[in-house]
């Protein structure tokens, strides 16, 4: 079985991409949403994951998944499920969903059809497509999101999945 692809969603002002890189790895967990959950669940190490800063509705970088799905650290249900994830890169350029919306090829993306989802399976035309419109030339006119990341005053940072709390 070959390598799998997803897409997850992240608050920027929560946990960017820009600090996955920094940190080198992160748990991500706070997902209490069923299906996100099984999505969760179906990821195996190595799986590509395209890295979704919602708000600003652009995918912004790739991640690997680096430790398949074990039980949520932040769940009292040993059914919640969280994965690790390491980065791989940041795209050329940021894919809008916009742009996405645009592309008829994208039309059945889970992106597109059920935009609540904050865990979704990639098919892997559409994972290609999404990093051909990276190179392509700019297609949004938002500003780009804040570098930083929030960190509470001790200095931990906030899990990326809590916010969601899908």
């Amino acid at each position: 079985m070959g390598t799998s692809h997803w897409l997850l969603k992240s608050e920027p002002e929560v946990y960017p991409f820009s600090q996955l890189v920094a940190d080198g790895r992160t748990t991500w967990d706070g997902v209490r949403n069923h299906q996100a959950r099984n999505n969760l669940a179906a990821m195996a190490k190595g799986d590509l994951v395209l890295f979704y800063h919602s708000h600003v509705a652009e995918v912004v970088g790739i991640a690997r998944v680096a430790r398949a799905s074990f039980p949520d650290p932040t769940a009292h249900d040993p059914r919640w499920l969280a994965v690790e994830l390491e980065p791989v890169r940041a795209l050329e350029a940021p894919v809008s969903l916009e742009a996405i919306k645009a592309e008829r090829s994208l039309a059945r993306l889970p992106l597109v059809t059920q935009s609540r989802l904050s865990v979704m399976p990639v098919e892997p035309a559409q994972y290609e497509r999404i990093l051909a419109l990276a190179k392509a030339p700019a297609r949004s006119e938002k500003p780009a999101p804040p570098a930083a990341s929030p960190r509470s005053p001790g200095g931990s940072s906030r899990s990326p999945g809590r916010a969601r709390r899908r």
